[in-house]
């Protein structure tokens, strides 16, 4: 199977608070909207296809920075993100956890009736993707989580998660339609998750006679099978092959915290120089936004780097986690001062270029290039002191989790209504859904 990457995913639990929930939402509809401009809706597929930009995305949005939860959070939030609005960018996102991931069949009968997508292709996509990652590579994981992200000219890409209770792993496995020869012969762009040791892999390209086999064996009737069964001695079935994971392998780490090993601190310096460099003042002005901050730039300069950055550039996930925080208050808490002004410059900078005028976009793309260009000369405080200026000035501390889901119909039980003033948020219309967008684990 030709793999672009693989990783360790801690396994983790929990809900994600409606206070990021929301946020993530119009971050991620807001990025997309970025990415469709300047590269293309196909390019987003791409992105979303890799494991180590994946990761990322999910860190400069605020979510945990190394757990199997921003898998199913990160695709919660562009569904939600994408659904207002979603033929104005030719892109939608079906499937989900649990339930949700069987629904996708009905969901992309809907779309096929509203936008005339090829809907019995792609459920047939969707299913034999499913089926490949849960049957034909048996590696111990248990398949709980299935997306599909596509476009109304019937590309596709494939986000699915399986879990391993026992070992406390997931595995997260990418599919890409672009340049997609075969499901059953090397088909995956990524697969993201712990080495198990010996796994039945029968996507392999060395597999072709044994799926041969298999087939022939089906076709010949159950007496066949039977006697071949009968004759086969436990002694004379053959080793099993383990199958090395090739490079590159993001190991993500069981530990919570992030520390200087997870970051690589001159590319952290250089987004840092870049923002210093251009000074708030000059780059409100570049972006006719007041009131942007010192702390806003840099977190725009990381989001730029997602926009526009190349693969090798996300090989250290940590290091996007200082752009909001993390949920789980690592490298330190998510402030929302910052994470709505990030908001705010970002929608203006889209709403400006869909009318045509994209010089606000374009100054995200030199903010990127300044970083880029600085990193190699550039020089800051420790990766402790950026840790502890993060914490400065924060107050009260926000919930890390949400409550939990109490059993629906419950007799004499009300949900109850998101407070206003929650979903007053900058990025999406009034027509957004209520509700949380994301769950861990």
């Amino acid at each position: 199977m030709d793999r672009t990457g693989s990783a360790d995913l801690p396994l983790h639990s929990g809900r994600v608070p409606d206070w990021l929930a929301e946020r993530m939402a119009r971050m991620s509809r807001v990025l997309v909207e970025a990415l469709v401009l300047q590269y293309g809706r196909h390019e987003v597929l791409r992105r979303l296809a890799h494991p180590f930009w994946f990761q990322s995305l999910g860190a400069v949005m605020g979510m945990d920075w190394h757990s199997s939860g921003v898998t199913t959070t990160v695709l919660g939030a562009l569904k939600r993100g994408l659904t207002p609005g979603g033929r104005q960018l030719g892109l939608y996102v079906v499937g989900g956890k649990g339930v949700q991931a069987r629904r996708t069949p009905d969901e992309l009968r809907i779309i096929g009736d509203r936008v005339g997508i090829d809907a019995d292709a792609l459920i047939r996509a969707s299913r034999l993707a499913a089926k490949v990652d849960s049957a034909a590579v048996q590696d111990g994981f248990e398949l709980y989580a299935h997306s599909l992200i596509l476009s109304d000219d019937n590309a596709w890409a494939v986000v699915q998660q399986g879990m391993n209770p026992e070992a406390r792993q997931a595995r997260r496995y990418h599919w890409l339609s672009e340049g997609l020869g075969s499901f059953v012969e090397a088909p995956h762009a990524a697969i993201e998750g712990p080495s198990q040791g010996v796994i039945l892999n029968l996507t392999d390209r060395r597999a072709s006679r044994a799926r041969a086999a298999q087939v022939e064996l089906v076709s010949q009737g159950p007496d066949v099978v039977v006697g071949a069964l009968r004759k086969l001695r436990p002694q004379q079935a053959p080793a099993p092959v383990t199958l090395p994971l090739p490079l590159p392998h993001l190991q993500m780490p069981l530990h919570e915290e992030v520390t200087r090993d997870d970051v690589l601190l001159r590319r952290l310096h250089g987004t840092l120089a870049a923002a210093a460099e251009q000074g708030p003042r000059d780059f409100s002005e570049l972006l006719l936004t007041p009131g942007v901050g010192a702390r806003t730039v840099a977190a725009l300069a990381s989001v730029a780097e997602v926009i526009h950055g190349s693969p090798s550039r996300f090989t250290d996930p940590a290091r996007f986690s200082f752009a909001q925080g993390g949920k789980d208050r690592q490298p330190f808490p998510v402030r929302l001062d910052v994470y709505d002004e990030t908001l705010r410059v970002l929608r203006a900078a889209v709403d400006a270029a869909r009318l045509g005028n994209d010089e606000k976009l374009q100054a995200l793309r030199e903010l990127d290039r300044q970083a880029r260009r600085l990193e190699a000369v550039a020089t800051g405080p420790s990766f402790e002191a950026l840790v502890e200026e993060g914490w400065k000035d924060v107050g009260e501390l926000l919930p890390t989790d949400a409550p939990p889901r109490r059993p629906r119909g419950r007799p004499g039980w009300r949900r109850a209504s998101a407070p206003r003033d929650q979903l007053e948020l900058p990025g999406l219309g009034e027509d957004t859904p209520s509700g949380s967008a994301g769950h861990s684990g």
